[in-house]
């Protein structure tokens, strides 16, 4: 760091909070601007519709591509097609960031991008024939999809409160498990329609005629990426017509979506323009936002335009953005994202696997000759789901994390505060990761190679689901607002939550890469939990890398006149 240049530490008091305010119990209808927000929620809510409505079928398309494939190999190319869209959203993270940060470009403009990227993407997905097309589309949708980082810089930006952010960063997470209950429920009723349904659309039915609804039997997966290419193109209207740019150099440049949008509503609605959302004047400022903390889009007319305009427009140079926490905090958010993203992975990988049949030992699982099971470590096999009831699995899991993050995650955070909860949770995940693979020694109603039933599979696969979802409710949240709040200067903000999003992409290439390759040795080999296990070691290594993760406050560094602007406002409230 040099010299010249005065900072101070990323653990001091922020400026500007008013203890007093800070005691007012914050609720979810107390956050201000909820009509923002609600825009950015449904944007966010578009990825895991998707994404997790492809791993309710992902196993069986791959599985059509060259049903010859052993079992095995369809997990590592499971893998291999979920590391294709993060590595490629690892490679444009950073550049997205750096456009959502640019005048020319902009949080907005980078979000419609996404939005209708992941859209071609879907389409041209669930309309391949082979692996290599499927893995074309995959990466054209991370190549052009930088949301979630530009959309935590838009919500920071959004609520200037940083009381409210627990709440506030909650919404990304919750949303999330909202659509881990839609979206995979919806696909897997969507998928290949013509098997399903052939009263409806298989031959002589109702809509297929004589011969069948001939593009649902070539394209058997194509209906539900057509149904989540709609919902796509909805979020992104919602975006163009009624979301607000929160860069500081294009909030006062004029938005024709905008301005379209508002019309339309007037039009509709006969209500006039809302007022724009301002702060009271003891909010507290938002970490890692504008310099200018007490005002939306407004600036004191005490001063004069010019210094005002190159106060805002400082930037931080880039090799000046590695500071220590932030650093410390990139790599616990590597080892998070590898695991929660492998888990995600395996999970639905696991869920499709064929179970292990003694009467039949050289089936699809193609076990060694002189193979024999001898738990607790040395035994194999899937719970051989079905699509809709992989739906059914992902459902619960995503209805289990939004009760927790409605009922407990709030009060809990509240109590224990950003960090202690985000250590806590890290402990947890070793847990959920070591019982999965048990889950294909329970007991079940039907015996192999016909899918598991019973209450005491549902009861396990509950179990694991509940440890591993009350760690992720609270490590998500909790991720988010450090990624934030590390930032060390808020003409940065957007550069680093694009940075945080390449970390994650990055983990989650190689995470789900590593983790499919190791399921399928596992599953060779007949160690089903050899994968599992080793996922755990890397939750443990990442609880550890947590520990020395702390809270900042978003400006760490200050730049030139800064220091002298800090001690006047500290002047001014003494």
């Amino acid at each position: 760091m040099d010299s010249d240049v005065p900072h101070r530490s990323t653990y001091d008091t922020p400026r500007g909070i008013n203890h007093e305010d800070k005691e007012t119990p914050v609720t979810w209808m107390s956050l201000p601007r909820k009509d923002q927000l609600l825009i950015l929620t449904l944007a966010r809510l578009s990825e895991p519709l998707t994404q997790t409505g492809l791993q309710a079928y992902m196993f069986y398309q791959l599985k059509s591509f060259n049903p010859s494939l052993p079992d095995s190999t369809i997990s590592t190319q499971a893998g291999a097609l979920q590391a294709s869209f993060t590595a490629t959203q690892f490679i444009t993270a950073m550049i997205w960031g750096r456009i959502a940060d640019a005048e020319w470009g902009g949080r907005k403009r980078v979000i419609v991008i996404g939005l209708l990227g992941t859209c071609l993407s879907l389409l041209g997905f669930g309309f391949s024939k082979s692996f290599a097309q499927a893995v074309f589309f995959r990466c054209v949708g991370g190549f052009l999809n930088g949301n979630i980082g530009v959309m935590r810089t838009m919500i920071s930006e959004i609520i200037k409160g940083k009381k409210y952010q627990s709440r506030a960063f909650l919404l990304l997470p919750m949303t999330f498990n909202i659509g881990v209950i839609i979206g995979p429920v919806l696909a897997g009723v969507l998928a290949d329609p013509v098997a399903s349904y052939p009263q409806i659309f298989g031959p002589d039915s109702n809509l297929g005629g004589k011969s069948g609804v001939q593009w649902m039997m070539k394209y058997p997966y194509a209906l539900p990426n057509i149904v989540s290419a709609v919902f796509l193109l909805t979020s992104a209207s919602g975006v163009i017509f009624g979301l607000e740019e929160t860069l500081e150099a294009r909030r006062h440049q004029t938005d024709w979506g905008l301005e379209l949008g508002r019309s339309i509503g007037r039009f509709l609605l006969c209500r006039k323009r809302q007022q724009k959302y301002s702060p009271l004047a003891n909010d507290e400022p938002l970490s890692a936002t504008s310099t200018d903390s007490h005002n939306f889009g407004r600036h004191d007319n005490n001063q004069s335009n010019e210094p005002l305009t190159k106060r805002r427009r400082q930037k931080l140079p880039f090799r000046r953005i590695w500071t220590r926490n932030v650093c410390m905090t990139f790599l616990a958010h590597f080892f998070l994202a590898s695991h929660v993203g492998t888990f995600n992975n395996l999970w639905f990988i696991f869920l499709s696997t064929p179970r292990y049949n003694p009467d039949e030992p050289d089936s699809s699982l193609k076990l060694p000759a002189d193979y024999h099971p001898s738990p607790p470590l040395r035994f194999t096999g899937g719970l051989a789901l079905p699509p809709a009831r992989i739906g059914l699995a992902l459902a619960l899991l995503g209805s289990i994390g939004i009760t927790l993050q409605l009922v407990i995650y709030p009060r809990a955070s509240a109590r224990l505060g950003t960090t202690l909860s985000y250590r806590l949770a890290l402990l947890l995940f070793p847990v959920a990761y070591i019982l999965a693979p048990f889950l294909a020694l329970l007991p079940s109603t039907s015996n192999p190679p016909h899918a598991v039933s019973g209450p005491v599979i549902w009861i396990g696969i509950a179990v694991v689901l509940c440890v591993q979802v009350l760690a992720r409710t609270f490590a998500l949240p909790a991720a988010a607002i450090l990624n934030n709040n590390c930032s060390p200067h808020p003409s940065v903000l957007g550069t680093v939550h694009g940075l945080a999003q390449s970390v994650s992409s990055a983990a989650r290439t190689i995470g789900p890469l590593v983790g499919g390759w190791g399921y399928g040795k596992g599953l060779s080999a007949g160690v089903v939990g050899a994968a599992w296990w080793g996922l755990a070691g890397v939750a443990a290594v990442g609880s550890f890398a947590g520990g020395f993760v702390k809270d900042g406050d978003g400006h760490e560094i200050l730049l030139e006149g800064e220091e002298q602007e800090s001690e006047e406002g500290d002047g001014n409230r003494s």
